[in-house]
């Protein structure tokens, strides 16, 4: 479908560079935490498609205005979301405002997690409905998976003990 980013953020030219060189969509975007930061890319047509992550890049109007500026470039739009059901909620509500919009990212449906998990139908998820982002919590569920907060960010080793991107 796309090669996701095949060089570390901030890195346009190189971006732009791998774009022109095959007919493979370049896709990123799922590390950049603003709309300047995609604004370089946005405005040398770097990639075929951004993928903001909305828990990072400032929510849902946020990640509306990247995607309307990407639109503008006619620049796909694929949301970064592997942060859970609840973001999954908020990216699937911009999904459907969005003209530009390709295809969803996501690592689980929210089994559990929400009262009434999401389906995938037909190789769709349905935009929840309900008040809010249309989701309801299972507080019981959430409530037995609370942890102590000491989580720390993986360090990530090669086997000759260098430090490696993750």
């Amino acid at each position: 479908m796309f090669v996701e980013e095949p060089v570390l953020p901030g890195d346009a030219d190189a971006l732009k560079d791998i774009s022109r060189s095959t007919s493979i969509p370049i896709a990123t975007g799922e590390r950049l935490f603003t709309r300047w930061q995609f604004q370089e890319l946005i405005e040398k047509q770097a990639v075929a498609i951004i993928q903001p992550d909305l828990s990072h890049c400032g929510g849902i109007m946020e990640c509306r205005k990247i995607a309307a500026m990407a639109e503008a470039r006619n620049i796909a739009l694929a949301p970064h979301c592997p942060l859970g059901p609840i973001a999954l909620a908020a990216s699937l509500q911009v999904d459907a405002s969005t003209p530009n919009f390709l295809c969803q990212e996501q690592l689980t449906l929210g089994d559990g997690y929400l009262k009434t998990p999401f389906k995938v139908e037909d190789g769709y998820v349905k935009v929840p409905d309900g008040p809010g982002l249309g989701i309801e919590l299972n507080d019981e569920f959430i409530d037995s998976k609370r942890f102590a907060g000491d989580w720390e960010t993986p360090l990530f080793h090669l086997a000759d003990g260098s430090l490696t991107e993750w």
